[in-house]
């Protein structure tokens, strides 16, 4: 194999693969972690969508229908962020974009992970609110963020950090 080589992990040799061998392999990896995430927020879209159709539904207040809309909406993002690296895959396939394709798939994961912690938090307030009441639902739903900003992005960055 020929090429430059890509980054590895410190104290280990370059990997030697061409560009585009990179880039493929950057997109298979960056395809089964959107397979986790797309299913997860499938999970979620869908309880959403049906829940407009339960007959307690109509009993809910203000406050709860604006976080159902808020969280279905937030989920409905996170969807199309989580599944648009697909649409772009099928739109640049065999064009030799690999690399715009990882590029532009990992933004979407990105903004779509993001989108989908919001859709969680905002899931949980509106059904910890029902259940338990308000004051109650905003002390676990804090509790749950941060666990999920703490495994989501504070342990990721410092990680990244520690391997620099």
């Amino acid at each position: 194999m020929s090429g430059n080589g890509s980054p590895a992990p410190a104290g280990q040799p370059p990997r030697q693969e061409t560009a585009a061998e990179r880039a493929d392999r950057n997109y298979i990896e960056l395809l089964q972690e959107l397979r986790v995430a797309q299913t997860g927020v499938q999970i979620l879209l869908a309880f959403l969508l049906t829940m407009a159709f339960q007959s307690r539904f109509d009993d809910i207040d203000r406050f709860e229908r604006a976080t159902y809309i808020v969280a279905l909406l937030l989920c409905a993002a996170a969807t199309a962020m989580l599944i648009g690296p697909v649409a772009l895959h099928r739109r640049i396939f065999a064009r030799g974009q690999k690399e715009d394709l990882v590029r532009f798939g990992a933004l979407m994961a990105r903004a779509g992970i993001l989108l989908l912690f919001l859709a969680i938090t905002a899931s949980l307030l509106l059904v910890l609110h029902v259940v338990l009441g308000r004051p109650s639902a905003l002390v676990l739903c804090g509790v749950s963020a941060a666990v999920f900003v703490s495994v989501w992005y504070v342990v990721p960055a410092l990680v990244a950090r520690r391997a620099d």
